[in-house]
């Protein structure tokens, strides 16, 4: 079977011009090449169709063949439809994915989110890194993702970043198990030491801010518990172990905020950021950073 000849986009190009310059001169200058290397593709583009195309008049002058002009009729909806494609593409998103890091402590805002991404952009993707705050600030300094929600304090220094969420932290405890509120108070909570922690940071904010407050209500307490992840402090509550600290809106099943009657001391508010990387992939980046805005109801000033 015998393959059907291709026509090179730039011979066809060539001869619109020559048409559209009535000559080779100026339809070399049009394109970018001599007069002898007009013809040249002439040439070739009438080897390709197997008709003549152009014919020289007696003054120097020079006409389209009856197939030539058909050609050059067809062949502007084909250049068209080339550079519509090209556009097309290049109109793209560079990456249909944005990456997103989010502090383990707060991902129960996550959902909503995504839901809104979904709803505007089905086709993109989203890399979702929970981690530590500590860990989320030298990620997105590396560039290894493009937007964090990370807990004010945690962020890198003199980078911009918006609030987007401001609330006091929770103790968290069982009704199920009494003996949590045992003398001295048994707490499960982040460890003393964390290798991502800023450098002008002695510990982490909810432990730190947990026992601070103990120890201006004079409670003694007593550590049973540490992970970097807040499961583990969840399940240490759950079990009757210890108490712990969360989000008030993040207290997962079995466990619950305690009350005034639970005689704990209070504690203070935290709040979120949102932080864009120096280098995003756009323009999907900014898209989630604006439903992220959206999700927690901030209003910037204008």
């Amino acid at each position: 079977m015998v393959a059907t000849p291709a026509l090179d986009l730039d011979l066809l190009r060539t001869l619109i011009a020559i048409a559209e310059e009535g000559g080779f001169t100026r339809a070399g200058e049009r394109v970018g090449r001599t007069q002898s290397a007009v013809s040249l593709q002439v040439q070739r583009l009438e080897a390709v169709v197997g008709r003549t195309l152009v014919a020289r008049g007696k003054g120097g002058g020079v006409e389209l063949t009856a197939h030539g002009t058909a050609l050059v009729e067809r062949g502007r909806a084909l250049l068209a439809l080339n550079d519509d494609i090209l556009k097309a593409v290049q109109a793209r998103p560079a990456h249909a994915a944005v990456r997103l890091g989010v502090d383990s402590g707060y991902l129960g805002r996550l959902p909503d989110i995504l839901a809104r991404l979904a709803a505007t952009h089905p086709d993109v993707t989203v890399e979702v890194a929970s981690a530590s705050g500590c860990e989320l600030g030298p990620m997105l300094k590396a560039n290894s993702l493009d937007l964090i929600l990370c807990e004010g304090g945690l962020e890198p220094r003199q980078w911009p970043a918006v609030e987007v969420w401001r609330g006091p932290l929770a103790w968290v405890v069982s009704d199920a198990h009494p003996r949590q509120f045992d003398d001295p108070l048994p707490l499960a909570i982040s460890p003393d030491h964390c290798p991502f922690r800023p450098p002008w940071m002695t510990q982490c904010l909810w432990r730190s801010e947990a026992i601070a407050a103990l120890k201006r209500a004079r409670r003694h307490y007593k550590i049973v518990s540490t992970s970097s992840d807040s499961a583990a402090w969840y399940a240490a509550a759950q079990a009757g172990l210890a108490v712990t600290v969360s989000l008030p809106d993040e207290v997962p099943n079995g466990l619950r905020p305690a009350r005034p009657d639970d005689r704990l001391p209070e504690l203070p508010e935290v709040n979120l950021l949102l932080l864009k990387a120096r280098e995003p992939r756009q323009p999907v980046t900014d898209v989630l950073y604006a439903h992220i805005l959206e999700t927690f109801e901030v209003k910037i000033a204008r």
